[in-house]
This record gives C-alpha cells, sequence and structure tokens, in this order.
C-alpha cells in the first residue's frame, strides 16, 4: 500500500470519488459516438467540452478538421511553461447509431459492460481524473499540456493525423490513454496497420448465351486473395498478419459479374516490413494485370507506421513503473497488435506511453467492459507521475 503521508491530499484522495467517476463513464458511454454518426460525435464533443474547461487556465476549441464535418477537442493549458506534455485521446467508438449495443450495464460491483466503457472513454476519464488532481498538486504550475481528443481514431485518424504530427513538433513526450490490457499490462510497442483494397474489373457477358465472352471478375479476385492472405505467414515478414475483411461484387447470377473488390487489413511489426509488404503485394497482383480483359486496382495503404519502443519510453515506462508501486500496482508492458495515435505520434518523432487508460476487455465487441476500480487507480498513478515530473523528481531523458 501507499505511504500516504508522502502523497499530495488530491491524489491520496481519487479513490473517494469512486462513484462520481463511474457515473460521469456511463454518461459518456450512453452518448453514441459511432465514427460514423455525426449527430453522436458532435453531442459527445460537447460532454467533453463541460468537462475539460473546468480544468484551472484551461483554453478549449473545437477544432474544424478537414474532410469531415466533425471537430476534434484542443485543450491547452499552461502554455508558455518550461516543460510541455502532450494528451492524446479519441472519443469515436466502433459502434453506429443502429449497433445493438447501446446501453451501460453494472455486471458486478466491479464491471462495467457498455459500448467505449474501455475504448476509450473509460480512459478519458482516467485522464480528467488525473488532471484535475495534478492540478491541486504543489508543483503544477512547471508543467503545461495539451490535450487532443479526435472524432475518428477507430477508422485511422485521417482528419486528425496533421494536428498530431504539429503538436508532434512542440512537446517533450505523449501520454496516451488508449487502455490498459485485460491483465493490466501498459503498452510496450504496437504494430503498423493499412487499410487496402483490391478492385478486380473484368467483362459482363450473358452467363447463358455467352459465358465465354466474359471475364470473371469475381474468380480471377478469388485467385489472388489466398495468395494475399498467406502474406501473414512470410518468414521475411515475421508478426505481419492479413485479414480478408470485406468482399463484394457481381449482380444477377445470369450476367459474368464484370466487378468484384476487397477490403484487406494488414498490420506489420518491424520498421520496414510495411515497405516489403506493398512490393509482395504488387508482386502477387502484377500477372493479372496482363490477363486480357482484366484490370487491376490496389487502393488504400499504410496509416500507422509501427511503434516500435525507444530507450526514452522505456526510461519513462520504469518511472511509471515506481509511480504505480507507490499505489501496490505491479505494471507490466507488452506488445500488441492493433494500432493506435501513438504509432502517429512516434512516427513523427514524439515518445509516448500508451496504454495509460482504465483496465478493460472484449473490446469492438458486445462484451466489452471497464474494471471499474482502475478508474481511480490509473488516475493516481498518472497525477503522482505528474507530480514527480513537475517537482523535478523524475529526471527525463533528452528527447531523441
Amino acid at each position: 500500500m501507499p505511504s500516504t503521508q508522502t502523497l499530495p491530499d488530491s491524489l491520496h484522495s481519487l479513490p473517494k470519488r469512486a462513484d462520481e467517476l463511474r457515473q460521469l463513464l456511463i454518461k459518456w458511454c450512453s452518448q453514441n459516438s459511432g465514427s460514423d454518426n455525426l449527430t453522436g460525435l458532435a453531442a459527445m464533443l460537447e460532454l467533453l467540452y463541460a468537462e475539460f474547461v473546468r480544468l484551472p487556465g484551461a483554453k478549449v476549441e473545437r477544432v474544424a478538421l478537414a474532410g469531415t464535418t466533425t471537430r476534434a477537442l484542443r485543450v491547452k493549458v499552461r502554455p508558455a511553461a518550461p516543460l510541455q506534455l502532450f494528451f492524446s485521446g479519441h472519443y469515436d467508438t466502433v459502434y453506429g447509431a443502429s449497433h445493438p449495443f447501446q446501453r451501460c450495464e453494472l455486471v458486478t460491483p466491479e464491471i462495467l459492460r457498455g459500448p467505449g466503457t474501455s475504448d476509450m472513454k473509460g480512459g478519458l476519464v482516467v485522464m480528467l481524473a488525473a488532471l484535475q488532481a495534478f492540478e491541486k498538486t504543489p508543483y503544477a504550475a512547471n508543467v503545461g499540456y495539451e490535450i487532443l481528443l479526435g472524432p475518428d481514431e477507430e477508422t485511422g485518424s485521417q482528419d486528425t493525423t496533421s494536428l498530431l504530427e504539429e503538436a508532434a513538433k512542440h512537446h517533450r513526450f505523449g501520454l496516451v490513454f488508449e487502455p490498459a490490457r485485460a491483465n493490466g499490462d501498459l503498452v510496450k510497442s504496437r504494430k503498423g496497420t493499412g487499410i487496402f483494397t483490391l478492385t478486380c474489373h473484368g467483362r459482363a457477358a450473358h452467363a447463358g448465351r455467352a459465358p465465354e465472352a466474359g471475364r470473371n471478375a469475381i474468380l480471377a479476385l478469388c485467385e489472388i486473395l489466398p495468395q494475399v492472405a498467406a502474406l501473414g505467414l512470410d518468414r521475411a515478414m515475421p508478426g505481419v498478419m492479413v485479414n480478408i475483411g470485406k468482399i463484394h461484387g457481381g449482380g444477377a447470377a445470369n450476367i459474368v459479374p464484370d466487378f468484384a473488390e476487397a477490403v484487406i487489413n494488414a498490420r506489420v511489426t518491424n520498421a520496414g516490413d510495411d515497405i516489403l509488404f506493398l512490393k509482395r503485394l504488387h508482386d502477387i497482383c502484377t500477372p493479372f494485370l496482363a490477363r486480357e480483359g482484366f484490370r487491376l486496382e490496389i487502393g488504400g495503404g499504410f496509416n500507422r507506421a509501427p511503434k516500435i519502443e525507444s530507450p526514452f519510453e522505456t526510461a519513462l515506462f520504469g518511472n511509471w513503473q515506481r509511480c504505480g508501486q507507490e499505489f501496490g500496482l505491479t505494471l507490466d508492458w507488452q506488445h500488441v497488435g492493433g494500432g493506435s495515435d501513438g504509432n502517429i505520434l512516434a512516427a513523427a518523432g514524439l515518445p509516448n506511453l500508451d496504454g495509460l487508460g482504465c483496465v478493460g476487455d472484449h473490446l469492438h465487441s458486445p462484451e466489452e467492459f471497464c474494471y471499474l476500480p482502475s478508474l481511480t487507480q490509473r488516475a493516481q498513478v498518472a497525477a503522482l507521475f505528474l507530480h514527480r515530473v513537475a517537482a523535478g523528481e523524475i529526471a527525463l531523458p533528452l528527447r531523441p
């Protein structure tokens, strides 16, 4: 247990806010904010604005994004302070307005099931509670920070990437409040992620009268896809994952189909494997370009490079571990397959700790849940870490 006499009162008292934070999480998760629900995203933005604007000295703005009517929420506190940190999060979820998973349920006193409870509205609660506690500590004035909450992380952060890249230039390091793993581990490294489309154009013909005149786009694409899926077994790219997520095409059964398209999710572990994957993909598709009557198009690409831990991040994590020990938590970190905005920040040169949010599991499913005690536990760890940074008790390495 922590030596409570050495902790600022605001950190020591965080567990007393457990009921309040649970109710806030339920309120936020009860507002649908699926990535494609523009009305819901706008409503969620206002709920977040109402809470984050209360941080002392906060300048809060709704940031317009190119190519969409959705907005990001940006909060700046003490931009002239000598040390500047960056806090990253998102408020969209994978559950659209018509998805059946729309409400929260208290399964046990410690388990709250609901859409976004863990990914990542629970993380936003942790972030907010940690900052509220930190602002009451004696050295808070030494640290300034920017918070960026995006509306499109679940679809690749296409519209917020430029904001993340710009923020990466101006901060010492970043803190990403994506969910921790089910066992409580933080995120050490992440795979790079990409979405690709393979579109095959053939030639339509009457399936009964002149089938030989047609070029079946579906059959051609079905020849290609097993080869693409097999890239996940390529020994030259260990850790590569390939998922054929969607395929559609054709029309009436008596017409040779002239169109078929597949959507592919690819994930790579090592730097440079994204380039190698693309080469392998083109190698597979090139022979089909020579077939008479067929045309094949490759669309999409990698939107997140692999996030590989750096010595700076290793040093930060060691300090985060020691803060966890103050509260009786044994923290570790691990490599994970999912991508996050931590990938984008790392690629832009900003070291960051990831997976700092609540503990939960079954993300992106109707069984998603948050382990409620982790809301205050993880907020305590984050607030203590910030307090020690502000007090100069944590020696920060030079930014690479």
